[in-house]
């Protein structure tokens, strides 16, 4: 029998990123993605998870990923800290993964955040 434990507010950021870098034909790789954020996980001790996904556009498509977070009960987060955290690891994906803009999906709001290059 299951047993619930703890249980905290739901809220969760989700981070959508190409990997096609700008308007080029360098694509990157998921796992690229996933050893960024694994690295950042050890580092911090947090978990997070990376989904591959398909973005489709008028005449395209592209491939990308999802990069998730979650107010996880053993470690309970605040919305702000879990933007934060979200803000932080967008931006440096975005730079990483030469990208012009990035958005993060919220339970409540979605952000975009753009490339200083590109403003």
């Amino acid at each position: 029998m299951t047993k619930i434990i703890k249980a905290v507010n739901t809220y969760q950021a989700t981070i959508s990123l190409g990997l096609r870098e700008g308007y080029t034909e360098t694509i990157h790789s998921i796992n690229e993605v996933k050893s960024c954020c694994q690295d950042y996980c050890n580092s911090v001790g947090l978990c997070i998870t990376v989904t591959p996904t398909t973005f489709i556009y008028k005449d395209g498509n592209e491939d990308g990923c999802f990069v998730g977070f979650i107010n996880y009960p053993r470690f309970p987060s605040t919305p702000e800290e879990i933007l934060n955290t979200a803000s932080k690891i967008a931006n440096d994906l975005m730079i990483k993964f030469n990208q012009d803009k990035v958005s993060i999906i919220c339970s409540d709001k979605t952000y975009m955040i753009e490339n200083e290059k590109y403003i």
